[in-house]
């Protein structure tokens, strides 16, 4: 099977890329140089949002599925600058969608539990979108263009956890552990609740997708319904640092920051139910990033 993966410089696209079969064939669009050489892996350079560009090297591609990771997802970035953000996370997938549209191609796009306001949680598949901020509403605005297509997959992934399998990305987990061992204290927001899933089911989840025969709306979330501030003090009891280092803040005070949702946990019952790709626990999902990096064991 050959898919392409927009982005693939990213956190989620690299560990897309280490968790691919051997016997699939990647293509990964990037704008920089290639992070990685593997049998069955090429790298193609574009530009996502140039219409042409991007087009170009799908039809040269001709993938049976896309992955489509590409996103502009610092959520206080958005908020500062939305024309952009509509430029990268809604323009460019509808160029992708379009393409897919044309050639048949399986179009699965990463979507975010950023879409609902978080009023009550454990949100469903069938759930409207209410987004309370323009992270949210453009990742809203590129899920019609994707479920409008009779092959289309919207994955709604909740926050994710672990380390950037290829490059820096944008890890928390890596920003976190730096802190942690030079001593500092983290500040998380103790009000805010979510369903943390790990990097590698989520890569494993999507590629699982790119295969098979589902079309529609599916939620990527943990089994644990946890606020951040019990979540990251948990991660980092578990990887063999001091909890007290985490401590609870107020995150309305900091200047430059957009609303955030307060409980945007989401129900994972339909992915348990059709996916061989297994939810997990937070303990779970922390032994599996164990596993794959060995330098995040705990410490003695």
């Amino acid at each position: 099977m050959r898919i392409f993966i927009t982005g693939a410089g990213g956190f989620i696209a690299g560990s897309l890329l280490k968790q691919a079969p051997p016997d699939c064939e990647i293509c990964a669009q990037t704008r920089g140089l290639p992070l990685w050489a593997r049998e069955g892996l090429r790298w193609w350079r574009a530009d996502p949002c140039d219409p042409s560009e991007m087009t170009a090297v799908l039809t040269e591609a001709r993938p049976q599925a896309i992955l489509h990771t590409a996103a502009l997802a610092n959520i206080d970035y958005c908020e500062q600058h939305p024309d952009e953000a509509r430029a990268v996370n809604v323009e460019v997938t509808g160029t992708v969608a379009e393409y897919a549209a044309n050639s048949g191609a399986k179009l699965v796009f990463l979507s975010t539990d950023n879409v609902f306001d978080g009023e009550r949680g454990l949100y469903q598949e069938h759930d409207p979108p209410s987004p309370i901020h323009v992270y949210g509403e453009t990742k809203s605005e590129a899920e019609a263009l994707v479920t409008a297509l009779p092959n289309g997959v919207v994955a709604r992934v909740a926050v994710v956890t672990g380390l950037p399998a290829l490059g820096r990305g944008n890890s928390f987990l890596a920003w976190m552990l730096r802190k942690l061992e030079a001593g500092e204290e983290v500040g998380v927001p103790a009000n805010e609740i979510r369903t943390s899933i790990d990097a590698i089911t989520v890569a494993r989840a999507l590629l699982e997708l790119a295969g098979n025969d589902f079309s529609g709306i599916i939620h990527l979330a943990g089994n644990d319904r946890l606020n951040r501030f019990e979540m990251v003090q948990r991660i980092a009891l578990r990887l063999g640092y001091d909890p007290a280092l985490i401590v609870s803040n107020d995150p309305t005070v900091l200047p430059g920051r957009a609303p955030r949702p307060m409980d945007i946990s989401l129900d994972n019952q339909l992915a348990r139910r059709v996916l061989r790709t297994p939810m997990l626990g937070l303990e779970a999902a922390l032994a599996l990033i164990t596993e794959n990096r060995g330098d995040v064991s705990p410490r003695e």
